[in-house]
């Protein structure tokens, strides 16, 4: 599962397609080359969401389009609340190998309120990844928990977490929501820090006018304390890869990703590299 080629190197800078709505996957890759990125997250595939019952020759297509970027993690939609996430985690399970990804990332869905339908829910959802546990093992792939639904705060996922004891599942760390939750990056660490496969970085400010509250902005023009996180990250000698989640798909008054994500490695780089050179391993990119 280590992401790595050596310890102490920077960490893999990633970005996720679904900063891509509508344009060829080929192309895409390409662009995110040119900017300097290392890895891509696949959650569009040709601008779609990623169809698990794709045929051989589609998925042939997806490797030799991402043009050898390393893919750091096939993004599905399953939430482990719902029905049937065990047949789906397996299928994307299969993809990831076939794209030599080493996480496959899911959602934990809603969790009711009530606490014996809550912990009858999280015990459900564990069961599910229970069982899909020796095949991610045989395929080398593990199941990532990121950060989101009910599970936005990382003291929820650690509590999924601590009933399935199996290093084949770990969690996502998205940046923005454990933040909305009211947790510092120290608080989330301290929660999912040692079985983390994958660190995903937007930024995002308060907002009245949309729904959410939040407003999704450019790298550091927001709240969100990232360059906080990449500090705790460095210290910790994370070696995963960080990866840019600009979300054009769902919010398609952002701005385009050929502004975004030159932006975001402008600032995250320098970032990356202090939070990394603060903790006396070699400041190497080798990655």
């Amino acid at each position: 599962m280590d992401q790595s080629d050596a310890r102490g190197h920077l960490p893999r800078l990633a970005f996720s397609t679904l900063a891509f709505p509508g344009q060829p996957l080929a192309r895409v890759a390409e662009f995110g080359k040119q900017c300097g990125y290392e890895g891509i997250e696949l959650r569009l595939v040709d601008g779609e969401l990623i169809d698990p019952a794709m045929p051989a020759e589609a998925r042939r297509k997806v490797k030799a389009d991402v043009g050898g970027l390393p893919v750091v993690a096939v993004d599905t939609s399953v939430r482990l609340t719902e029905e049937g996430p065990v047949a789906q985690i397996r299928a994307f399970l299969e993809l990831a190998s076939e794209w030599e990804a080493p996480v496959v990332r899911v959602f934990g869905g809603r969790l009711p309120e009530e606490p014996a339908g809550r912990r009858g829910a999280l015990e459900a959802a564990a069961g599910a990844l229970e069982e899909v546990v020796p095949l991610a093992e045989r395929l080398g792939v593990a199941v990532g928990l990121e950060t989101h639904d009910s599970f936005s705060a990382s003291s929820v996922v650690a509590e999924l977490l601590a009933l399935v004891s199996s290093p084949w599942v770990g969690a996502v760390w998205d940046s923005h929501h454990p933040h909305r939750m009211g947790e510092t990056p120290e608080q989330v660490y301290a929660n999912i820090g040692e079985r983390l496969l994958l660190a995903q970085v937007k930024d995002a400010r308060r907002s009245e006018s949309e729904e959410s509250g939040w407003e999704l902005v450019l790298m550091g023009h927001g709240e969100v304390p990232v360059r906080e996180m990449l500090a705790v990250l460095g210290s910790h000698g994370y070696d995963g890869a960080v990866s840019i989640e600009w979300e054009k798909r769902w919010h398609p008054d952002i701005e385009e990703p050929e502004v975004a994500l030159p932006q975001h490695m402008e600032v995250l780089r320098p970032w990356v590299e202090s939070a990394w050179a603060s903790t006396g391993r070699p400041a190497e990119q080798g990655r």
